[in-house]
């Protein structure tokens, strides 16, 4: 499944190449369905398309309409599944969906929003009926969904992962996190981890001494994860990580194990406010020693937190 980002990405790219293509976006969701309001799906005029709302029901029939729309040039709303003009076309959870389709032939509002969103900022992409298209900074406590007449979908710079450590449990995390779609990057005293991190086409960089500060870029889109065996690496590392706005800070070890670790940072004269944003063992599954079960079940805690952030953020739009 494409991410905001490639599919803008791919939007960009065949404007750029001259072709006029159509945005469509999910702005209603009518009992079950696959995807949330927001969603996205670019079609290039020559037929490519990038993007999805559900399983196969209805992408061939969305790319067709998107065309018939760049034709007119002109946009519209259309309805698959329960209440639709297209009887033949069914969801399979027996609701319904609303599509926005939006013609796009120029190229600066989407090259405004892929800028926006590579540097890390979180953007507000604004789409009204009539088929026009702006972006502006996304407002704190603004979330996806109808305003003033206009849809508004706020999107956040893709997920990154940070995993600091040795030994096979960083590589281990860095597949899986690649698999799911995030940024990933990793620091590690291990030369073999380095280069096997960029064989894989992953950002690395070798940690050469202990104490020494580290550019982490832990942002709040980012998750931090230390998973060393070698304990006294972390303290200096994890302060850091704390005076930064990561979602996600864990550490790799027990419950007694955690608990030195936190006593370090006592010593070291971090605050229990701080301390207590680390997650501690780590992982959904408890226990795992296998690292690829373990990178699995790190990688579902920051997905299920990340989740957990969203929904936070829309509740906190809707109660504003």
């Amino acid at each position: 499944m494409a991410d905001p980002l490639t599919i803008l990405r791919f939007l960009r790219a065949r404007l750029r190449e001259g072709q006029h293509a159509v945005l469509v976006t999910l702005t209603d969701v009518t009992g079950s369905g696959a995807r949330a309001p927001g969603a996205h799906l670019a079609v290039a005029e020559d037929g490519r398309a990038m993007g999805s709302f559900s399983g196969g029901c209805v992408e061939a029939a969305v790319i067709a309409e998107a065309l018939d729309a760049l034709g007119e040039g002109k946009a519209r709303q259309v309805r698959y599944g329960a209440g639709s003009r297209y009887i033949d076309i069914r969801l399979p959870c027996g609701g319904a969906i609303d599509l926005l389709f939006t013609p796009v032939t120029c190229v600066d509002a989407i090259e405004q929003m892929c800028r926006l969103l590579e540097q890390r900022w979180p953007a507000t992409l604004v789409l009204p009926p009539d088929g026009s298209l702006a972006v502006r900074p996304w407002v704190n406590g603004e979330a996806t969904g109808w305003a003033d007449g206009r849809f508004l979908v706020r999107h956040r710079p893709t997920m990154r992962v940070v995993a600091l450590g040795h030994g096979a449990e960083p590589v281990a995390l860095m597949r899986v996190a690649v698999a799911y779609g995030a940024e990933a990057t990793v620091l590690s005293p291990d030369a073999g981890v380095v280069e096997d991190a960029w064989e894989m086409g992953i950002t690395a960089a070798r940690l050469d001494r202990l104490g020494r500060s580290v550019d982490l870029a832990a942002d709040p889109w980012t998750a931090v994860v230390m998973l060393f065996h070698d304990h006294d690496w972390e303290t200096p590392l994890l302060e850091q990580a704390l005076e930064q706005a990561p979602f996600f800070i864990g550490a790799m070890g027990s419950r007694r194990t955690h608990a030195e670790r936190c006593e370090r940072l006592r010593d070291a004269g971090v605050s229990e406010t701080r301390i207590a944003r680390i997650v501690g063992p780590i992982g959904l599954i408890k226990a795992s020693r296998d690292p690829a079960a373990l990178a699995i079940s790190i990688m579902a805690q920051i997905v299920e937190t990340y989740g957990k952030e969203s929904i936070n953020e829309v509740r906190h739009a809707q109660t504003a």
